[in-house]
């Protein structure tokens, strides 16, 4: 009798498992699907995430959600580790715009200070607003160790009233970023005060 309750028991043991691995693989699958078949070591920004898995509007919802996200309008957390925000303020309003434009256009695009060694562009830009986009080199231990190697990424927005620009520098991902914003911000604001500006971090 227990050879038979063993190879029933070993029958049952076995049948149980094939369910189980078959119900892990249409998990993969899924998940495989929903994020367009990327690789599941693949990094991707939590937007990115979000937005493939519940469309714009649903990931624009969720990230406002989210404590501690970081996004480029308005004012920084309380307290945040991940962003800076202030004001600069021209010598005259005539000049502000094409001074502040000629600031931004000279920021190195190897980077300065070491960070911003993966270079940075214009995402949009008009007379009084521009939103600019800086990556690390990717090249440092916790992007290796915390994004895949690749480099981390943080936005700019500037929006200019009258002698006034008002800006804010944050990190997409992470709970602090170790000081890049505010290096950022430091070399920016020592061009402009070289031009005139009150621009103090």
């Amino acid at each position: 009798v227990r050879p038979i309750i063993s190879v029933t028991s070993g029958a049952a043991n076995r049948s149980t498992s094939r369910h189980l691995l078959s119900e892990m693989q249409r998990v993969v699958l899924a998940l495989l699907a929903l994020f367009g078949g990327a690789s599941a070591w693949t990094p991707v920004s939590r937007r990115a995430a979000l937005s493939k898995a519940f469309g714009a509007a649903g990931a624009a919802a969720a990230v406002v959600a989210a404590p501690g996200t970081a996004s480029a309008v308005g004012t920084c957390k309380k307290d945040s580790n991940n962003c800076i925000a202030g004001s600069f303020k021209a010598p005259s309003s005539a000049e502000a715009g094409a001074q502040l434009k000629s600031v931004l256009d000279a920021y190195p695009q190897a980077g300065q200070a070491d960070v911003d060694g993966g270079g940075w562009q214009f995402v949009s830009e008009s007379d009084s607003a521009y939103k600019l986009e800086f990556k690390s080199s990717g090249k440092g231990n916790m992007a290796k160790f915390f994004n895949g190697g690749k480099p981390f990424i943080d936005d700019l927005e500037i929006d200019l009233a009258g002698d006034t620009a008002n800006f804010k520098s944050a990190s997409r991902v992470g709970d602090s970023d170790f000081g890049v914003n505010k290096a950022r911000m430091s070399y920016i604001a020592k061009e402009l005060r070289a031009k005139g500006w009150d621009a103090k971090i």
